[in-house]
């Protein structure tokens, strides 16, 4: 993970803190997705690489001050949720219920950008 923390920089941490917890949220599931997408591939370092993006994108949403106790918690809870799937051998979630998930915080990005327009 220490790779990608130091290919983000000041200006990326500053603009996703500009990002809706449903954008932050949907590109969370964009990194989470292609961590699934690489495992089913058999490629084991590619979806490391991908799962470690996310978290790192779980951090930087986690360190948003916009957010409170209770959203930080569910925040919290989704991230241990994500390791739990890869790291322990008694998956409490299926990558369907991740998938879900996100895909709900993606549609209310992309409803929010439509109604910007």
């Amino acid at each position: 993970m220490q790779e990608f923390e130091e290919r983000i920089t000041q200006h990326d941490k500053a603009r996703w803190l500009t990002l809706s917890l449903a954008q932050q949220m949907g590109n969370i599931g964009s990194e989470v997705s292609r961590a699934f997408r690489w495992q089913e591939k058999g490629n084991r370092e590619q979806a490391m690489k991908a799962l470690n993006r996310g978290l790192e994108l779980f951090d930087l949403t986690l360190a948003d001050a916009r957010y409170g106790f209770s959203r930080k918690k569910e925040i919290s809870r989704a991230r241990e949720s994500l390791n739990g799937y890869f790291f322990s051998e008694e998956r409490k979630e299926g990558k369907e219920a991740f998938q879900k998930y996100f895909d709900a915080f993606a549609r209310e990005a992309n409803g929010q950008r439509a109604r910007a327009m």
